[in-house]
Parts: C-alpha cells; sequence; structure tokens
C-alpha cells in the first residue's frame, strides 16, 4: 500500500468565505497570509481579475481584499485567492431584492427573527483548500501504478461539504476498472451511501480517463480521519492513502432557526439522499433532519450565551455514556432520540465493555490499541508504555506465552516501551495478543488481510482436432496460490472421471485435457479472489487439405524422377502405392516426409519404373495419383548434310506453354538433329532480348539474325541462374528457382551450314496469391460480428479457391483459425466471442498452389450489445401538471455500460412519442413537469449504451393528468406514542409525516388553546409538520393535538410533553442518633421535585480536618440511613442532594453540627477458617476429536482433563493398552493429553480411548482414528512385494 500523501501546509491564516447579497449591493471578501508581502492573486471563473472600478483589490501588510461593486446576476460565479501553492474557492450568491408582502403579526415575528440570524456555515465546502493548478509539481510517470491523478488531503469546516477526486486511465482497460473507498481500514463507504456521503463516476471519452468522486455533504467531526481509495481491474491492483481534517465551526451570536427546518431531499422528484451516518423513522419524502447537528449548534449557542452573560451559570456538557451506563434497557431510544444518538446500536456494543468502572491503570502508561491491521507477508509492531522501566512483560497469543523462536518474534525493551514484532505474519497470526504486567493486562486483535490474488498472464484461446490434448496456462501473482476452474459457468473437479488434470508450477496454473473431444468446446474460466481470465475452446474433427497434389513426370533414362506433395498437417503420415502396391523404399528409391511435404524419389529412372503412382495419407479418405511416363530417345539413321531439325512433339505436352511453380527447377529437354551439329541459340522475346550461346567457340550473330539484339548477354552453360546446357542430341535448358519475372516467350534456333530451324516455347510462373488487405468489421453484436474483405490484387496466376479466416485477443500472440472449409464468399458472420474482449481478425487467400501471406490484422474491435429494457417501471405520483416516474436499472447492462435513460410521452390516439426530458438522465425516476391538466398519456422508457437503445419499458395503461384526492392521515412516530420527557433548556424538534391529497389543512393546539407563535415554531410542508421550540421551559408541558382537514374529512393525533428540571434540596436533615462506628441520619422530601419523580438521594461525608466529600450511597429510596465504618476519633459532616430523571439537586442539605466518633477499647478475635477440600474426580474439559489421516505422516490425539489429585493417565486402541507399545509417545502437559502415532498404516486406524484415574473416580473418553492410504507408499508396497 502507497505512503499517504504529504497534507498540504496553507499559506491563509484566515480565508474568504461564500457570501450571499442583493443585486445592486457591494460584496466584500477578505483574507489573510501567514507572511507579510506575499503576493496574492483573485480569479474569476477560472480568469485572474485586475484592479478597476468594479473591482477593488486592495493589500495591506498581511491583509489582502477584494471588494465587488454593484452586484449583478452575472457575478454568481465561483472565484477564488491564490497566495503560493496554496488556492481557496468561494462563491458569491446574488439574490434577487425582495418584494415588500403584507405579512400577519404571528409570521412577521418568525421570519424577522430568522432574518436577523446569520447565514449556517453550510457553504465551507468552496472553503476547501486544495493545491493550485499551476504551482502544484507533476507527479512522476507510474509505470505499475493505475491512478492518473490520487486523492488530495483535505481540510473542511462543521457543516461544510467536501469532494475528493481520483481519475484512472482508460485507455488499456477492456472493461470500467472497480473501485472501492474505504474509511480508516475496514469500513467500506459503498454501504454508507445517503444524506452525508455520496459517490459519483463519469468517464471522458476524448482522453479516455475514468473519474471516480466521494463527496460528503455536511460534514461533522466524526468523519475526520484516514481514508483509502482502491482501484483494481482484471490483472491490476493500485490504491491510495489520504486523510480529511474536520474543524469546528465558528460560535455564532445566535441560532439559526431556519436550519432546523432545512431538508436534505431535492424537490423536483430528483434523486433523493437517504442518510448513511443517521437511521431516523418519517416517510420517505418527508426529509431528514439532522438531530445531531442541531444540538451541537444549540450547545454552541449555550456557550456563547453563557459567555456574554456573566450572570448566568455554565451548563456541564452532558455524559451520555454516564445516562446510558444508568439508565434501564427500555429507556436507551428515548435518551438516543433526546441526545441526538445516531449510531445507538454501536454505543450499546461499547457499553457492554465499559458496564464496569474502570480503574485507571498503575502498571501501563499506555495500553495497546484496541486492533490492528497487517498485510500477509508483513510485519506489524505492537507497543506499549509501562509505568516502570525495570517492570518485566510477558506476551501471550489466544491465551498462550509466545516464547522466542528463530526470527519470528522479536521481544524489545527500549525504555519504558515494551514492543513485540512479529515478522512476516500469515493467517496463523490472525489472533488475540495480551501484555500482561503484573497484575495487570492489555488487549489487543491482530487482523491478517491476505491481499487479492491477481492473475498477470491470462488464458489464451484455443483450437485443436479432436483426440489431441489441451493444455491452458495462466500465472497469478502468488506462488502454489488456490485458483477455481469452471466450464461455462460450472466448476470442475478431480472426481470427474478424472478427465480434468490440475497442475501447480510456483505461480503458473493448468488445466490438462489429454484427450479432447467434441464436448469439449466451450468457455473456460480460471477465478481467483482478485481476478477472473476466460478462455474458448474449439474442438473440430479432423479434416485435411491437399495444398499440393502430385504431378505428372516424363523422364528419360538414367534421369531422377521427384513426387512431392503438401497437406495441411504435418502430422500426419502415409504411404507411396505404385500401381496399388506399396512402394519398398530402397537405395535406389527414397520416401521422405518433412513437415508438411512428402516426397517420393527414384534415382535412374529405367523402363520399369513407368507406373502409376499413389499418395495415400493415414486415417484419411484421399488418393492422390500421378503417371510416371518413360522417355525412349530413338536414334535414326541420318543422312550427312541434314538440315538442323528441333523435336518438340516427343516431349508429349503442349508445345505452347509450361507451367512452372514458383521458386520449383525448370528443366527443359529438347532434342534437336542435323549435320553437321547444329549451333544452338535461346532468346526471350520481350523488349529487351536476352541472348544465350550454348557453343564452346565464341560466336557473334549472323546477319540472318537480324530480329536478335545484337546487345544481348552472351551466357555459356555454367553461368547465371538462368542458363543452357549442350548434349550430343539435344540441349537443357534450366531456370533455377523460377521466379515471376521469368514468365515470357522464348525462341530457340538450331543453325548450321544446311538450314535453322527455330521454335517459340512459353514459360508460365504460377505462385500463391499475394495477401489481401485488412478486412474490415462490422455489424457488432454482442457475440458476433460481420468481416468484410477484398480479392488479393494478384491471384498467383491461378483462380482464388477460396480464404481462410484468423482471430486472436488484441493482447494475445496465438491466432486461432475460423474456419476448415474454404470460403468461397468476401464476407463471414464469426460467432462465440466473449462479450467486452477486443478482438482482430486476418485472413489469407488460397489457391491451386497454397495459401498466401496473412494480411494485415483488422482493427481492434469489442462485441457489445445494447442493455435489456429497464425494469419495474411504474408511476410514483400524479398531480394537475406533473407525473413522477420510477424505475430499475436493466437486468443486464452488459460491457458497454449504461449511458443513461431517455423518457418520452405519448397522447392516447396519438403515435407520436414526445421526449419528457431534455438529454439523457442517469436518475432512477423522474419529475414531468407543465403537463395539460386531463390529458391521457404513455410513458416509456429505455436504456442507451455504446450499442444503441434497448427495448421500450411501457406502461399499459394511460396515466390520466389529475390529482387524486387522499383521505388525510397521520403517521406518528413511535416515540411519541408515550410522554415525550425533555429537560429545561433542551431544544425539542418534533417531525410528524402524514399524508393527503390535496395539501390537507393542519392546526396545532396546546390543552385546546393556539400556540404563541413567539414561543412555539411551526412548519408545513406537503408531507410532514414540524413543532419546534428552541429552549423548552416548564410551562411548555401539557398535550398537543395536532388536526388534518381535507375538506369534511379530520384526522387527529395527540402529543404529551413533559419538561423536566433538577430537583431541590432534601429538607429537614438531622442527626438522630450516634453510637460506635456508625451515625443515623433522617431528612424530609424536597419541596419542588422538577416536575419529576424523585429517583433517590446521594448521602455523602466529609472529615471535618479535610472536608473532603465522599460518597457513601447513591440512588438511595429512603428518608433515612445508617452510616457505619468511620474512624474513632473524627469529628462527620454530612448531606444529602436529591435526584430525579434530570439529575442531581444543584445544593444539597447539610448538617448543622458534626457528629463525633468517640474512642473505645477492642479485642482482637482472629477468624477460625475451616478447611476447604479441594479434591475432585477427574473429568475431560475437551474431548478427543475423530479424525481421518494419511498412512506415512506422524499424527497426534489431544484431549484435555482436570482432576485433584492428578490422575494417571491410560491409552488405549480397540480396548488394548497402548503403555508398552514403542510406537505410541504419550505426553501430558498442564493437563493437555497427547498421543503420538508415529507413521501410522491403515491397520493403525480403529477407535482410541484416554482413560483418566485418581483416588476421587474416573473418566474416559472415546474417538475414532481413520487412516488412509497413501497412494505413494501403496504402490511401492506393491512394488516391493512384486520384487
Amino acid at each position: 500500500m502507497p505512503e499517504p500523501v504529504k497534507k498540504t501546509v496553507s499559506a491563509f491564516t484566515k480565508k474568504p468565505k461564500t457570501t450571499e447579497v442583493t443585486a445592486g449591493s457591494t460584496a466584500v471578501f477578505e483574507a489573510e497570509t501567514e507572511k507579510a508581502g506575499v503576493k496574492v492573486k483573485w480569479q474569476r471563473a477560472g480568469t485572474e481579475i485586475t484592479d478597476s472600478e468594479k473591482y477593488v483589490i486592495k493589500a495591506e501588510g498581511n491583509k489582502h481584499s477584494l471588494t465587488i461593486n454593484n452586484v449583478v446576476k452575472e457575478d454568481d460565479v465561483t472565484y477564488a485567492v491564490i497566495a503560493g501553492s496554496s488556492k481557496v474557492k468561494f462563491e458569491l450568491k446574488v439574490k434577487e431584492p425582495e418584494k415588500s408582502e403584507t405579512v400577519t403579526p404571528a409570521e412577521a415575528a418568525p421570519a424577522l427573527a430568522a432574518s436577523e440570524l446569520p447565514a449556517p456555515p453550510a457553504e465551507s465546502s468552496q472553503n476547501t483548500e486544495v493545491p493550485s493548478a499551476g504551482t502544484q509539481p507533476e507527479e512522476p510517470a507510474d509505470p505499475i501504478g493505475l491512478f492518473v491523478t490520487r486523492p488530495q488531503d483535505g481540510e473542511v469546516t462543521v457543516g461544510g461539504n467536501i469532494t475528493f477526486t481520483a481519475k484512472v486511465a482508460g485507455e488499456s482497460l477492456l472493461k470500467k476498472p472497480s473501485v472501492k473507498w474505504f474509511k480508516g481500514k475496514w469500513m467500506d463507504l459503498a454501504s454508507k451511501v445517503g444524506q452525508h456521503l455520496q459517490l459519483h463516476d463519469s468517464y471522458d471519452r476524448n482522453n479516455k480517463v475514468y473519474t471516480f468522486e466521494l463527496e460528503i455533504i455536511e460534514a461533522n467531526m466524526t468523519f475526520a480521519g484516514g481514508y483509502r481509495c482502491e482501484v483494481s481491474t482484471k490483472d491490476k491492483f493500485d490504491s491510495s492513502n489520504f486523510n480529511l481534517t474536520v474543524n469546528e465551526a465558528p460560535l455564532s451570536g445566535d441560532l439559526d432557526i431556519r436550519a432546523a427546518f432545512r431538508r436534505t431531499s431535492l424537490a423536483g422528484g430528483g434523486r433523493r439522499m437517504t442518510s448513511a451516518f443517521l437511521s431516523t423513522e418519517g416517510h420517505d419524502e418527508a426529509g431528514e433532519l439532522n438531530f445531531s447537528a442541531l444540538l451541537k449548534k444549540r450547545d454552541s449557542f449555550l456557550r456563547s450565551v453563557n459567555r456574554g452573560d456573566g450572570k448566568t451559570e455554565s451548563q456541564p456538557d452532558v455524559d451520555v455514556w454516564e445516562i446510558l451506563r444508568k439508565a434501564p434497557p427500555s429507556e436507551y431510544e428515548k435518551i438516543a432520540f433526546q441526545y441526538g444518538i445516531t449510531d445507538l446500536r454501536g454505543m450499546l456494543k461499547r457499553l457492554k465493555r465499559i458496564k464496569k468502572e474502570e480503574k485507571k491503570s498503575t502498571a501501563f502508561l499506555k495500553k495497546l490499541d484496541p486492533a490492528y491491521q497487517v498485510d500477509k507477508g508483513q510485519k506489524i509492531k505492537l507497543m506499549v508504555e509501562v509505568a516502570n522501566p525495570d517492570a518485566d512483560v510477558k506476551w501471550l497469543k489466544n491465551g498462550q506465552e509466545i516464547q522466542v523462536s528463530g526470527s519470528k518474534y522479536i521481544f524489545e525493551a527500549v525504555g519504558n516501551k515494551r514492543i513485540l514484532t512479529i515478522n512476516h505474519c500469515s493467517l496463523a497470526d490472525d489472533a488475540a495478543y495480551e501484555c500482561v504486567v503484573g497484575e495487570e493486562k492489555s488487549f489487543t486483535e491482530l487482523f491478517v488481510k491476505e491481499p487479492p490474488i491477481l492473475i498477470t498472464h491470462p488464458l489464451e484461446d484455443q483450437m485443436v482436432m479432436v483426440g489431441e490434448r489441451v493444455e491452458f496456462e495462466c500465472e497469478v501473482s502468488e506462488e502454489g496460490a488456490t485458483v477455481k476452474w469452471e466450464k461455462d459457468g460450472v466448476e470442475l473437479t478431480r472426481e470427474e472421471t478424472f478427465k480434468y488434470r490440475f497442475k501447480k508450477d510456483g505461480k503458473k496454473q493448468y488445466l490438462i485435457i489429454n484427450e479432447s473431444t467434441k464436448e469439449d468446446s466451450g468457455h473456460y474460466t480460471v477465478k481467483t479472489n482478485g481476478g477472473v481470465s476466460v478462455a474458448e475452446l474449439i474442438v473440430q474433427e479432423k479434416k485435411l487439405e491437399v495444398y499440393q497434389s502430385i504431378a505428372d513426370l516424363t523422364v528419360k533414362a538414367r534421369d531422377q524422377a521427384v513426387f512431392k506433395c503438401e497437406v495441411s498437417d504435418e502430422n500426419v503420415k502415409g504411404i507411396w502405392l505404385k500401381n496399388g502396391k506399396e512402394v519398398v523404399p530402397d537405395e535406389r528409391i527414397k520416401i521422405s516426409h518433412i513437415g508438411r511435404i512428402h516426397k517420393l524419389t527414384i534415382e535412374d529412372v529405367t523402363p520399369g519404373d513407368e507406373a502409376d503412382y499413389s499418395f495415400i495419407p493415414q486415417g484419411f479418405a484421399y488418393n492422390l495419383s500421378a503417371k510416371l511416363q518413360f522417355l525412349e530417345v530413338k536414334i535414326d539413321f541420318v543422312p550427312r548434310e541434314e538440315p538442323p531439325k528441333i523435336h518438340l512433339d516427343c516431349l508429349g505436352q503442349s508445345p505452347d506453354t509450361i507451367v512452372v511453380v514458383a521458386g520449383n527447377k525448370l528443366r527443359l529437354d529438347v532434342p534437336i538433329s542435323g549435320d553437321p551439329t547444329p549451333t544452338v541459340i535461346w532468346q526471350k522475346v520481350n523488349k529487351k532480348t536476352d541472348l544465350f550461346r550454348s557453343n564452346d567457340d565464341s560466336m557473334t550473330p549472323s546477319e540472318n539474325s537480324s530480329d536478335l539484339n545484337t546487345d544481348s548477354k552472351l551466357l555459356f552453360e555454367s553461368e547465371g541462374r538462368v542458363r543452357v546446357e549442350k548434349h550430343e542430341d539435344h540441349c537443357v535448358f534450366i531456370i533455377e528457382g523460377a521466379e515471376k519475372e521469368d514468365e515470357g516467350v522464348y525462341r530457340v534456333i538450331v543453325k548450321n551450314p544446311v538450314g535453322e530451324d527455330k521454335a517459340d516455347i512459353t514459360v508460365k510462373v504460377i505462385d500463391v496469391p499475394d495477401p489481401p488487405e485488412a478486412p474490415k468489421i462490422s455489424n457488432i453484436g454482442e457475440d458476433y460480428c460481420t468481416v468484410q474483405w477484398q480479392p488479393p490484387k494478384y491471384d498467383g496466376g491461378q483462380p482464388v479457391l477460396g480464404y481462410i479466416l484468423e482471430r486472436k485477443k488484441k493482447k494475445s500472440y496465438r491466432w486461432m483459425r475460423l474456419n476448415f472449409d474454404l470460403l468461397k464468399e468476401l464476407t463471414y458472420e464469426a460467432k462465440r466471442m466473449i462479450e467486452g474482449v477486443v478482438y482482430e481478425m486476418r485472413i489469407y487467400a488460397v489457391n491451386s498452389i497454397g495459401m498466401s501471406r496473412p494480411s494485415p490484422a483488422s482493427q481492434p474491435f469489442m462485441p457489445i450489445a445494447p442493455p435489456s429494457e429497464p425494469t419495474h417501471f411504474t408511476v410514483e405520483d400524479v398531480s394537475d401538471s406533473t407525473v413522477a416516474l420510477k424505475w430499475r436499472p436493466p437486468e443486464r447492462i452488459g460491457a458497454g455500460g449504461l449511458d443513461g435513460y431517455i423518457v418520452e410521452y405519448c397522447k392516447e390516439g396519438s403515435t407520436e412519442w414526445i421526449p419528457a426530458l431534455p438529454g439523457l438522465t442517469e436518475r432512477t425516476s423522474a419529475l414531468i413537469k407543465d403537463l395539460v391538466t386531463g390529458d391521457k398519456l404513455h410513458f416509456r422508457i429505455k436504456a442507451i449504451n455504446l450499442a444503441g437503445e434497448s427495448g421500450a419499458a411501457i406502461i399499459k395503461e394511460p396515466i390520466t393528468v389529475q390529482e387524486i384526492l387522499q383521505r388525510p392521515k397521520i403517521w406518528l412516530p413511535r416515540h411519541l406514542r408515550q410522554t415525550l420527557v425533555k429537560k429545561v433548556g433542551e431544544t425539542i424538534n418534533i417531525v410528524i409525516p402524514f399524508q393527503g391529497k390535496p395539501r390537507p389543512k393542519i392546526t396545532w393546539t396546546k390543552d385546546g388553546q393556539s400556540l404563541d407563535a413567539k414561543d412555539v415554531g411551526i412548519r408545513n410542508s406537503n408531507t410532514d409538520t414540524i413543532l419546534f421550540i428552541r429552549k423548552a421551559e416548564l410551562h411548555h408541558s401539557g398535550a398537543y393535538e395536532i388536526t388534518l382537514q381535507i375538506e369534511n374529512m379530520t384526522d387527529k393525533v395527540a402529543i404529551t410533553i413533559q419538561i423536566i428540571d433538577k430537583p431541590g434540596p432534601p429538607q429537614n436533615i438531622k442527626l438522630t442518633d450516634v453510637w460506635g462506628f456508625n451515625v443515623a441520619l433522617e431528612w424530609t422530601p424536597p419541596q419542588d421535585d422538577g416536575n419529576a419523580q424523585i429517583l433517590g438521594y446521594t448521602v455523602q461525608k466529609a472529615d471535618k480536618k479535610t472536608m473532603e466529600w465522599y460518597t457513601v450511597f447513591d440512588h438511595y429510596r429512603r428518608t433515612n440511613c445508617v452510616v457505619s465504618e468511620l474512624i474513632m476519633g473524627n469529628e462527620y459532616f454530612f448531606r444529602v442532594f436529591s435526584e430525579n430523571l434530570c439529575g442531581l439537586s444543584e445544593t444539597a442539605a447539610t448538617t448543622k453540627n458534626p457528629a463525633y466518633i468517640q474512642k473505645t477499647g477492642t479485642t482482637y478475635k482472629p477468624p477460625c477458617y475451616k478447611e476447604h477440600d479441594f479434591s475432585e474426580p477427574p473429568k475431560f474439559t475437551h474431548p478427543l476429536v475423530n479424525r481421518s489421516v494419511i498412512a506415512g505422516y506422524n499424527t497426534t490425539l489431544s484431549c484435555a482433563v482436570r482432576g485433584i489429585p492428578k490422575p494417571k493417565i491410560y491409552w488405549y486402541k480397540n480396548k488394548v493398552d497402548l503403555s508398552g507399545d514403542a510406537k505410541y509417545r504419550m505426553f501430558s502437559k498442564q493437563g493437555v493429553l497427547t498421543l503420538e502415532i508415529r507413521k501410522p498404516t491403515p491397520f493403525d486406524g480403529g477407535f482410541y480411548t484416554c482413560k483418566a484415574v485418581n483416588e476421587c473416580g474416573e473418566a474416559e473418553i472415546e474417538c475414532k482414528l481413520d487412516v488412509r492410504g497413501n497412494h505413494m507408499s501403496i504402490m511401492h508396497n506393491t512394488n516391493t512385494a512384486v520384487k
């Protein structure tokens, strides 16, 4: 976890505050810097302000001011003041001048009082100080972290708002990251969203940045502390710590009564915020009052009044813990409401721990914290401070003393500090720890947090043939981690016919399927507690494609014949047949298999080799055949002086065109005749002619060959890739590694003195096609898309037979083939993709020669689908001009997320749907305004994301825009159904929700009389009514009645309020008797009981010498008592306080004369004690537990026994005594009995009995031990037995 960011130091000692002024008046903002002479800038809406008639800027020493003259509505913006790296924001709120209206005297007084009160400090949210954007140093680039901007430390005043912002880079993320906000170490703030806390997130599509915000509303002192923001993705995790400081609000001279009635709900049907830190009863729409904040304001008000009026006595703060500890459980709810307790359940849990009064520790200066947290593998230090520097301490773990063992535990003593360091914390260290000094102890708990296991290398998609081995591999962040494998959402286990095998190798995890079948196709998932990875397995039937078939050959005697073919699977074997019989290789006949190419080579061809040859792949119904023709050269008698002749007909192929595959060797034998031996010339007929000469003697072109290019290069036999070889009766034209440039018409000319002959031969070079261009992706759906492409620019000289399509995940390196049969069309619909995963496509072109190189990859794309329609679409409320709607999010949102909702309406009988709201709304509720009364409307709603619109959720029946009459009904809260008890001076704030339409008439009365508006405040709304008394007095006690009236319908409810005060002191206290060490007192009840029952009396005594008072009795109910155990020779005064529900009386009744305790002689008689018999029969305090163990590994059986005198222990197996057996070892330590069984075998299983015997009796206990065979040991024993 990263270190907390250091808190920014403010340059301001006084900050400007948000101000509200009337249009046309002047606004003044003041600020004070810590040092004089600091340059200060003022900004308006982010733009610097210069001194002018409108804006007057002054600076005197460390005091700075901004005056805005003639304020208009356009000045209602955000302002800022900057000094150094500190920047403070504030607002100017401009309101229109109020129109004078005639008000009744009953309403004028509260309105005037409210207007005179200062504005509440709720606007302090704008005073939150942030570092200046221009001066804050840039954060270093974080190649591992996910944050672009981390949340910074913040400072806010009580009642103000503050927002923390975290930004995460989304460019490399496939899905929206998961973000969690925590307070302290464990409190997840997602469950606390409501009135005081809001979480927001947004996405900037231009910059590809996710923004997450934590907004704290109306902060109070309990919100201060450390916070943490954690962000996680599929394979990354990051966190950032920050702190919130909450300052006390400045004390105001009066209490703002308007703040007491302020609600937190949003008008206009907006999103209602439910309290995260407060649980109150009432109607959902009634809004909520922050009792805790109101009481704090009341306390601040009372303290300020007390300081201003020296005659009034200061009231002590109320100790709620003390009141709860003394109160019966039935009064807990009343006390919680009375004192504004918001977390009563948590207080009651803590109250159980402090029910007994804790004495101040004499051994410890500082105890352990209640709890500690540490990450697994890290170290933790537990530290206490002791009063005596030489004191010895003991550290206990779960009640057992910790012993020094290696480097696990380190004990340190530095002055008064005692430190226990635990290194390499594991889950076994998650326990309760104690530090013991003498008889005192300090307790704490250690929580070991196991970090999430992340998937650092995800699974890869695989495509295999039936019967092949499949191995899925992933890598996690921790060695030996436990992962979960699933297939199509169903967990895989080893018990499933041993089909699946799981393997761990360090951080790598494997899932192995030895022989795959068609049923194994599907999506396989590996899950950890910190990530998920999904891959697809496609199992195809075996299909074999022939990329190059064998061709017919014509060869001469003693030449070489080579049959070659190429298939798609390099692992396929086959056999060669000659006229249906298998060819057996020998010295002359060779069979080779290299990769996908199979060759049959015949050296020194003879006439017997002429036959039909075939190649049959094993396991496939293929038969590739070709014919070998033997060329027999006949030599006839040639007369002398024979003109040259080219014999092309004997080649057995077309003289016009010879086809050769690119890269292969072309060897063309041309038989010639003539006497004398003719000269051979080869010429390529094109724009630039190449001349080849085959004679040994140098020769220039003859005159009769004027059509040849005289500039052509003459090549000899052994030169060049294209060459001519001369033989006695024929010449050979050779092209090594044919290329496309070798295509063309070649002319051979033979000459001798008798004449000449020539022939043209066309050579065509064929090749695989060029790679097509990158395919285009369209029509993207949830798990499918359409792929389109264009034919290659060059088809290789042969028509394109089809196309092969491949797909891969963007971050993967493994391409997966999508089709085995060639695609004839130029489009293909790819299916079975995972939504939210980024893919790429590429294409191959195939002709009769083979497969082209792959095309460039397509643009990356992600399969996404529109969300489903919203659910639970209903009408919440209807009035004469508005309709309130609410709904729930769609059941399926998908990887595209949710951008918002479209709300539309349509009049009955029409087909035109009209947008009800401008643009999209992200809320799940809406208030449609400005509707025509009486119209009947249909409403529908659609969810929107990147993929488009969802289906529409429609309200079946039309809604009539007309308010519905509703009978008035008062919902009296449960705590008001009994007498409401308040103390004098407390604030009374009663919220009573009701229902009724149209808005009912509300009347409050007390004891049948109307309420005085100057003394009691009443506030009414559409859903509730509030009674507010700023400072309760005794005369406010009585029965209050609320009446609701709508036309002739009414509803009434009564509330009883009792105001109590502290009682007066008891009367007529006197000493009735003094004897020995005892004094008898007597008094009468007080004259003033404070309007509450007297609960008891507190009696105290004081020695006349010291006059220090000590309590003798508290909560004493009688009016007389006897004080005992007084000291001889001393004189004592006594006083008595009376007590009621409000507390003790201010003064006490004190005895006028002291009581003297006379000295008397006494004799000491030592007490006689009877010796106690501590003996007891044996009893097992911890039983034996049935166990199942693996053979070959030592195991133990343990139990605990108690008995006096110490019992003797016997162990039995199946009723047989084990005392003399060396295989078993028996231990007994402080009552814990252990039986160790050395390397058990299956024969050691059975029932084990432990028996304890002493002179008072005996006891025994039994358990069952099951020893399972070890597979490795069984194999070893079996092999040994065989040997």
